[in-house]
């Protein structure tokens, strides 16, 4: 007797964009992969060079080596900074020591630690507003004197400030923050000091806020929605919690494995995205396992385009590799 084949459950898969990497990851990886060209390995990595797992473990097998600190680099070592950015300690040591170095901050962030300085130079004292711990918040701290800037992390933290100079203040975000919960603690900032001054611009980078735009988009029409990012991607954590504001059940994975089925119970559509720092070969990865287990309809919803490109260092595009 022929056994039957037991047709699959369909599944409406709502893709965001956009999604994955951004210009500032492209670019961060590249001067990786580019060093190692030139260099051969080993190249050193001071931190992980994006929040991703599986970057970093592909980065690994070319030769990368990721330490902690430059103490850990032998004499003559080359070493490129992580995309989040370094206190200016960090390249002043890096020359001190004679280690050859590439800087892969990412542009937007060097953005901020200029904007920074020149609220210090101007007298100003500054509020930073970010997540205590997280390398991009280190490395703009670490571009001032100490004492010249606070840290707030909540509408709750703008209540207990204490600030000498009220009336000479200005405030700067990490570049990965929930744009909406931002929005609250600069005006709670604003309501409090009338007077502080904010940056020209929008801190929160392009990338981040279309990835959460995006997310947005498609929410409200989801059972579940699945972030592939990792734990520590700040930019990846805000994509979870975007999704729930708007009503979803929702769940950060780093691989196709991370995925329970059970979480699949009454669920008849599904959104999934990437945080900026996940490549488009892990969306494609669970797509691949979904299917597997369910006749998906899959259709991307577009909310913004990106054709953002940014400049390698001048070692590296002037070296002709």
């Amino acid at each position: 007797m022929t056994e039957q084949i037991q047709s699959k459950r369909p599944l409406k898969l709502l893709l965001a964009a956009p999604r994955g990497f951004c210009a500032g990851v492209d670019r961060a990886i590249k001067i990786v992969e580019l060093a190692l060209e030139q260099h051969g390995a080993p190249v050193y990595v001071r931190h992980e060079i994006v929040h991703n797992k599986f970057v970093v473990d592909s980065l690994k097998a070319k030769g990368a080596v990721f330490v902690d600190e430059l103490d850990q680099i032998p004499d003559g070592g080359h070493v490129v900074f992580s995309a989040h950015g370094v206190p200016k300690s960090v390249p002043a040591n890096a020359e001190e020591r004679g280690l050859a170095y590439l800087d892969a901050t990412c542009p937007l962030v060097s953005k901020v630690h200029r904007q920074a300085e020149r609220q210090v130079e101007a007298g100003r004292h500054i509020i930073f507003i970010g997540h205590a711990g997280h390398p991009e918040v280190i490395g703009t701290f670490g571009q001032v004197p100490a004492g010249s800037m606070s840290l707030v992390e909540t509408v709750d933290d703008v209540a207990t400030l204490t600030i000498d100079d009220a009336g000479n203040l200005s405030f700067l975000t990490q570049t990965t923050l929930s744009v909406d919960d931002t929005a609250e603690i600069v005006e709670a900032l604003q309501r409090r000091f009338p007077t502080i001054v904010g940056p020209k611009g929008e801190d929160i980078c392009y990338a981040t806020s279309n990835r959460q735009n995006a997310v947005k988009a498609i929410a409200s029409e989801c059972d579940l929605v699945i972030v592939i990012g990792a734990p520590n991607s700040s930019n990846s954590v805000r994509l979870v919690e975007v999704a729930v504001r708007a009503g979803a059940k929702a769940h950060l994975v780093q691989r196709a494995d991370d995925i329970s089925m059970n979480w699949f119970d009454g669920v008849d559509t599904l959104g999934l995205t990437a945080g900026a720092s996940a490549p488009e070969l892990l969306v494609r990865e669970i797509i691949d396992s979904l299917s597997r287990h369910f006749d998906l309809d899959e259709q991307q919803v577009t909310t913004a385009e990106e054709s953002i490109i940014f400049k390698l260092p001048r070692e590296l595009s002037d070296s002709g590799v």
